[in-house]
C-alpha cells in the first residue's frame, strides 16, 4: 500500500514538472505580453518569410481527375522580436505544435488545392524552432492534392508540366513577402521513382498573382515536368492493337470461298478493336480533343475494318462471275429437277419441259468448249483495244472478272500502307 502511494507521489511530480517547464517556455517567450494575432511588425514594412521545400513524395497522378498527390515538407523563416529570449549559449529552443497555437505563424495555403492534411500520427508533425535573436522555423508535413492542367493532345507519348503554388492567405505583398529563402537550391526532393512517369525535372520559380478586390500577392511555384513511359501503353495499348491488324490480313490468303472462315475472323478482329478503344477511353478524361492514341486505334480499326469490306467485295465480284458463267452455260435435256438445280443452282419446277433447253452432249469435252466459249465472249476485239491503251475502266473491268486478284493486290497494299502509318505517326509523335 505505501509502495503504490509513492508510485502516484512520483507520477504527480513528472506531471508537475512538465507542467512547470511548458510554463517556463512560455514566461521565457514573454507570450502572454504580446498580442499574437497581429503579425509582426504590424504597420510598418512587409514581413519577409523564407520558404524552402523537401519534396518526400509524388503519391500519384491521375489522369481521370487531372490532379497529382504530394507528400512534403513546408519549412517557414521569419524573425519575430516578440519572442527574442535571452541565452547565454546562444542556443536554439524546440517546440511541438501545442506551442505554435499560441503564436503567429504565417497563413501560407495551396492556391488550387482539392485536398490536404497535416500528418497526425504519432502526433501532430509540427516543429516550432526559436533562436534568443527571434528568428523562428516553422516546419510541417503535409499531404496535398492539387490540380494540374494536363494537355492530352500528345497521350500517351506526352509531357506534363505541373506545379504546386503556394500564398499567403490574408497578407497581400503590402504586409508579407513570401521568397525562396535558398534560390533554386530551396527546394529538395528525395529519390522519387514513379510507375508511369519519369520525373525530367524540380524547379522553384516566383511570381504576382492579382484578386481584383484584395490586390497583389506574392507566390511560389514547385514546378516539375513529367514524362510518360511509353512501355506499359506499348505492352496494352499498341502491340494488341498491331497484332488484331495483322490477324485480320490473314483473311486474305484464306479461299475466297471459305465464307464463314473469312466472316468469323473479320468479324473476330472488329469486335476486338473496339474491346480495346473502349478500355482505352474509360481510363481517360472525357477531353473534346483528338488524343495521339486515338488517332492510332481508330486508323487501325480502319484497316481492319477495311479487310473485311474486302471480303465483301471479293465475295461479290466471285458471285457475279459465276453467275455469268451458269448463264453461258446450257442444261442438258436428259437432267431431271435435282441436276438441274445442282447445275445452275437455282429450283426448277417438275412441269417445266426441260426439253425446251438445247440438249448439250455430256462428253469431257463439254467443260473444256464452255470455258472456250466464255473467254470467246469474255475477250473481244474492244477488249483487247483497252487492254492496250491500259485505261481505267478496263483494270476495274479487269478485276472483277478476275476477283481472286483482289485478294493477291491486298496481301501487298494493307501491309505496305499499315507500315506507312506507322513511319509517319511514330516519327509525329515518338
Amino acid at each position: 500500500m505505501l509502495n503504490n502511494q509513492r508510485r502516484v507521489d512520483l507520477k504527480m511530480k513528472k506531471l508537475d514538472s512538465t507542467k512547470s517547464l511548458l510554463i517556463k517556455s512560455e514566461q521565457l517567450l514573454r507570450i502572454e505580453d504580446h498580442d499574437f494575432a497581429m503579425r509582426p511588425g504590424f504597420g510598418g514594412s512587409a514581413l519577409p518569410v523564407g520558404i524552402d521545400v523537401q519534396v518526400e513524395s509524388i503519391d500519384s497522378i491521375s489522369e481521370v481527375n487531372m490532379d497529382f498527390t504530394m507528400t512534403l515538407y513546408l519549412r517557414h523563416y521569419w524573425q519575430d522580436d516578440r519572442l527574442a529570449f535571452p541565452s547565454s549559449s546562444n542556443k536554439s529552443r524546440t517546440f511541438d505544435a501545442r506551442l505554435v497555437k499560441k503564436i503567429w505563424v504565417p497563413d501560407v495555403f495551396f492556391v488550387h488545392s482539392k485536398r490536404s492534411f497535416i500528418h497526425d500520427t504519432t502526433m501532430e508533425n509540427i516543429m516550432l524552432r526559436v533562436f534568443p535573436d527571434g528568428n523562428i522555423l516553422y516546419s510541417v508535413r503535409i499531404t496535398v492534392t492539387a490540380l494540374c492542367s494536363m494537355d492530352f493532345s500528345s497521350f500517351p507519348l506526352d509531357t506534363q508540366n505541373c506545379s504546386l503554388e503556394l500564398e499567403s492567405y490574408a497578407y497581400n505583398e503590402n504586409d508579407l513577402m513570401l521568397y525562396w529563402k535558398n534560390g533554386n537550391d530551396s527546394l529538395r526532393t528525395d529519390e522519387i521513382v514513379l510507375s508511369q512517369f519519369f520525373i525530367e525535372d524540380f524547379q522553384p520559380s516566383f511570381g504576382l498573382a492579382f484578386y481584383s478586390s484584395t490586390g497583389w500577392y506574392n507566390r511560389l511555384y514547385i514546378n516539375f515536368i513529367l514524362r510518360r513511359h511509353i512501355f506499359f501503353f506499348m505492352l496494352q495499348t499498341y502491340f494488341p492493337t498491331m497484332l488484331m491488324v495483322m490477324l485480320s490480313w490473314v483473311s486474305f490468303w484464306i479461299d475466297r470461298r471459305a465464307v464463314p472462315a473469312r466472316v468469323s475472323l473479320g468479324i473476330t478482329t472488329v469486335l476486338t478493336m473496339s474491346t480495346i478503344i473502349t478500355g482505352v477511353s474509360a481510363s481517360m478524361p472525357q477531353v473534346s480533343y483528338v488524343k495521339a492514341v486515338d488517332i492510332y486505334l481508330w486508323a487501325s480499326f480502319l484497316f481492319v475494318f477495311l479487310s473485311v469490306i474486302e471480303y465483301a467485295a471479293v465475295n461479290y465480284f466471285t458471285t457475279v462471275e459465276e453467275m455469268k458463267k451458269l448463264k453461258n452455260a446450257k442444261i442438258p435435256s436428259n437432267f431431271d429437277t435435282t441436276q438441274a438445280m445442282a447445275f445452275d443452282g437455282c429450283f426448277h419446277d417438275n412441269d417445266i419441259d426441260l426439253a425446251s433447253f438445247p440438249e448439250v452432249s455430256i462428253t469431257p469435252n463439254t467443260d473444256r468448249n464452255t470455258q472456250s466459249r466464255n473467254s470467246t465472249v469474255s475477250a473481244p476485239t474492244e477488249g483487247t483495244r483497252l487492254r492496250r491503251r491500259n485505261t481505267l475502266k478496263y483494270n476495274l473491268s479487269f478485276i472483277r472478272s478476275n476477283s481472286y486478284m483482289i485478294d493477291s493486290y491486298s496481301r501487298v497494299i494493307f501491309p505496305m500502307a499499315y507500315l506507312l502509318f506507322n513511319i509517319i505517326y511514330w516519327s509525329l509523335y515518338a
